[in-house]
């Protein structure tokens, strides 16, 4: 057995790339710390940010569950296992009922998998928050101040590695990629149109298709 700090999110994407329906992880309860390092704070931190992650790519959030159950609740992680089992039978195969193919699953999950290291960084310097309850972090995740961070930092980001990933294959127009993506065709555009003035895309008129530059 391992602290829960210890469980990295890069764990958690392996996870899902390799297959998995869903992830489960356990922690200490808040304010019980078997190893007074605090790590299950820290866990729950990440598998909030994890799941908003995961809604932002287009799959459901309950493909990850956190649990605060102690060792000597035997009882009680069979019952939580149960509980997750019967959740991941009832959502199905991972991206089939979100109606996610695989070429565009394995797209996206590439995509955060490879963001991971920043997604390190924006977290211990934005968003590295303390809080005493879960509630407190439900709060926080679903706050304004935590969309503008995440939106700005990590979720267009994520949309633009999984453009730059389809134009690495051929150049595509505005509407194919937002299909492939399961995204609408004006965000697609909106990241083309910044990504053009970086340098980083071009527009070919005789193919009226978008490629690397």
């Amino acid at each position: 057995m391992m602290c829960s700090g210890r469980v990295d999110m890069s764990f958690i994407f392996r996870a899902f790339a390799n297959g998995n329906d869903g992830v489960f992880v356990g922690t200490c309860h808040l304010g019980d710390c078997h190893y007074v390092t605090h790590g299950n704070y820290d866990a729950l931190n990440m598998v909030m940010l994890s799941k908003k992650i995961l809604a932002h790519i287009g799959l459901n959030p309950e493909r990850i569950k956190l649990e605060h159950v102690s060792a000597g609740e035997g009882l009680r992680f069979a019952e939580a296992m149960n509980e997750f089992s019967q959740t991941m039978r009832n959502l199905g195969l991972l991206g089939q009922s979100e109606g996610i193919n695989q070429d565009a699953l394995k797209l996206k999950l590439q995509a955060v998998t490879e963001l991971i290291p920043y997604i390190r960084v924006v977290q211990n310097e934005r968003l590295k928050v303390r809080f005493e309850t879960v509630e407190q972090y439900e709060e926080f995740y679903a706050s304004k101040e935590f969309e503008k961070i995440f939106n700005e930092l990590i979720g267009d980001k994520l949309t633009l590695d999984q453009i730059i990933s389809l134009l690495r294959e051929k150049p595509l127009a505005p509407g194919e990629m937002a299909v492939n993506l399961g995204i609408t065709s004006s965000e697609v555009s909106r990241q083309l149109n910044n990504s053009a003035m970086q340098g980083l895309v071009k527009y070919e008129e005789s193919q009226k298709r978008f490629a690397l530059v």
